[in-house]
């Protein structure tokens, strides 16, 4: 049976390996077919032996894209784009989906996977769409790499001018130039969910613990809290606080290492 691949990047030492290793582990409790999990970094160490590992490309269009970034004040926006480019992994065959690493896996996974295939697949970002705006969310992203390769190459062949366009957003930039090719899908709602928006709103976050909801498949843990700050109780903000939150204990932490066991979870 063809594995699902999986990719993500861990850039830096913001997210340390038990980010990756619950990720892996979230997503294998979630697919019906086996799963080839790959993560690009340039810190591997940590991460569970199943787990993939390529390095972080330094771009030859690296100068010219951090520049732009620098004046969208986003700067490290667009690393992401590197899992895009075709060949990147020799023996990949069909679609990728990729995930951020302050995501949880609450649920099944298959659908938004074979979710509209040859296209690229993003949620509705929240704000945007408030807005009026068409731009996917990049927390969760389905493409394949032989048949959306443009992701890449565009970027690589005019860096400075497709940042300044996409005002240093990556996911403005993924998702409207597969919406410009037209093979671009919005992944429903109902599956990928805001931990701040959709789970735990103000002003009801004062009165009950977060929520999870129904068919909700990746809770997203945009801006804050994180994963650790809500599992505890988060009080850092008027707006964002959140009491204690026992399933994203057992969703993000109890099952992973279940399944992991404890050294790698």
């Amino acid at each position: 049976m063809q594995p699902v691949n999986i990719m993500c990047i861990k850039w830096g030492t913001l997210f340390g390996p038990e980010y990756v290793n619950r990720l892996y582990s979230g997503v294998r409790r979630n697919l019906s077919r086996p799963v080839r999990f790959i993560c690009m970094t340039e810190h591997a160490e940590g991460l569970h032996p199943d787990i993939e590992v390529i390095g972080l490309p330094v771009e030859p269009f690296l100068e010219p894209m951090n520049a732009a970034l620098e004046v969208a004040n986003r700067q490290g926006a667009m690393r992401k784009t590197s899992l895009f480019r075709s060949g990147l992994i020799p023996d990949l065959e069909g679609p990728v989906l990729g995930f951020d690493l302050d995501v949880v896996i609450t649920g099944s996974l298959d659908e938004i996977h074979d979710l509209a295939p040859g296209t690229v697949a993003m949620r509705h970002d929240w704000t945007e769409k408030r807005k009026g705006r068409p731009t996917g969310h990049g927390s969760v992203f389905r493409f394949d790499p032989a048949l959306h390769g443009f992701l890449y190459d565009d970027l690589a062949a005019n860096p400075y001018e497709e940042v300044e366009t996409a005002r240093g957003s990556e996911q403005r930039y993924t998702s409207h130039k597969a919406m410009d090719r037209d093979v671009f899908t919005y992944i429903p709602e109902d599956w990928v969910v805001s931990f701040k928006y959709d789970c735990n709103p103000f002003p009801l976050n004062y009165l009950r613990p977060a929520q999870l909801p129904f068919d909700a498949r990746v809770v997203c843990f945009h801006g804050r809290p994180k994963m650790p700050e809500a599992i505890e109780g988060y009080t850092k903000s008027v707006i964002r606080r959140a009491k204690p939150t026992a399933w994203l204990q057992e969703h993000w932490i109890d099952r992973a290492k279940a399944d992991l066991g404890a050294e790698w979870a």
